[in-house]
């Protein structure tokens, strides 16, 4: 563990949990950012906290989520999402821009993701008040640029569907006219589709497109 003022930095997801889980049990504001559901709070060694917070009553707790569009083009994700969102009163929204894992305790503290080294995670807890202030407003920024998850989901639905299909047909550079016909659409149609792919993913071009979706795993 290493400590600055007011940021200590710690290792790994247990010694995380050890020095902040006392602090989920009381807060009634939990802002969260990630691109992914693997986050530290999902994960086994925090397993306990996420069971804290789940015997929470809702009108005890408010919970604000942002996650990246790519997650939902993982249909089991997007269940995932869902459920958070009915059983946990959780608000989603969805953003395409790429964001840092981040969680937002009652304004007060921040927890940052940082790089992965020996095999641990590091994590920046931060109590220096202009900081937190700072991190909660492009939190706050981020909130209000982003879509309700329900909104988003319908929106993804038949993006979602052909996803696989039309990543393949891009990584093997099959041309336009020749996607289309092999997906029943119009060159049009198919055109907006990829498109609209590759805003979900965050992408400006079909490159970085199949780059992202290698990294999630979609292809």
């Amino acid at each position: 563990m290493q400590t600055g003022e007011a940021v200590t930095i710690v290792r790994g997801e247990q010694e995380l949990m050890e020095r902040t889980a006392h602090l989920f049990t009381s807060a009634t504001d939990v802002a969260c950012a990630a691109n992914d559901l693997s986050t530290w709070a999902r994960t086994q060694a925090s397993g306990e906290l996420a069971e804290m917070i789940r015997t929470r009553h809702p009108s005890d707790i408010r919970i604000r989520k942002v996650y990246r569009s790519a997650l939902l083009l993982d249909p089991v994700a997007a269940q995932r999402l869902a459920r958070d969102r009915d059983r946990h009163g959780a608000q989603i929204r969805i953003t395409s821009e790429e964001i840092n894992e981040t969680i937002i305790l009652d304004r007060r503290l921040v927890i940052l993701a940082g790089d992965v080294s020996a095999g641990r995670r590091s994590y920046s807890v931060i109590t220096q008040r202009e900081a937190v202030q700072g991190v909660t407003s492009l939190f706050d920024a981020a909130w209000r640029s982003a879509i309700d998850l329900a909104v988003y989901d319908t929106r993804i639905a038949e993006i979602r569907q052909l996803a696989p299909q039309v990543l393949d047909l891009l990584s093997q550079g099959v041309k336009d006219e020749a996607a289309a016909r092999t997906l029943g659409l119009g060159v049009r149609t198919y055109r907006r589709r990829v498109a609209e792919l590759m805003d979900a993913l965050g992408a400006g071009s079909r490159f970085q497109a199949g780059v992202r979706a290698r990294e999630l795993g979609l292809v």
